[in-house]
């Protein structure tokens, strides 16, 4: 799984968007120049983001976008899904699946439980965490100011 450029973008966008405060629209072509983001590009994915209900769309000469919700309300899993789509790290993990494995394969207790995690760390981190630096929710930063789980690394590949 890979988040896509779009799904990057949808988060510069908002974070954007969060910086201004609630309730204050701003055209596309303000985040476009501030955040370094093609325009046709970032209106495509804005139009994924409104029909998600995150950003809400005014037009007129004083038309824009704007947040529909607090950027600690916004977490970037609801961002990453409404723009790339539900996370699946493998098709055995989608609905419904073509895998011929699913039920009677190890692998796939290994991709939900990765899955899961990846899940976990992006619905706990917020417009607002990113807009503080980065740290989510009830966890502390590490190096590079990364988030860092509750569980110590392991120190040696360990057998699932």
């Amino acid at each position: 799984m890979q988040v896509t450029r779009a799904g990057e973008y949808g988060v510069l966008g908002l974070l954007c968007l969060a910086r201004r405060g609630p309730g204050q629209v701003v055209m596309i072509d303000d985040v476009s120049r501030e955040e370094k983001i093609p325009k046709s590009f970032l209106a495509k994915i804005f139009q994924s983001l409104a029909r998600a209900g995150i950003v809400k769309s005014s037009r007129g000469v004083r038309g824009g976008f704007s947040l529909t919700r607090q950027p600690g309300d916004i977490t970037t899993l609801d961002i990453i899904e409404a723009i790339e789509g539900p996370i699946a790290f493998q098709r055995c993990l989608q609905a419904p699946t073509d895998c011929p494995h699913t039920g009677g394969c190890p692998l796939c207790g290994l991709f939900s439980s990765a899955q899961t995690q990846v899940k976990d760390v992006f619905s706990r981190t917020t417009l607002a965490d990113l807009l503080r630096g980065g740290s989510q929710r009830g966890h502390p930063k590490g190096a590079a100011g990364l988030p860092v789980s509750d569980a110590a690394a392991p120190t040696e590949f360990q057998r699932v």
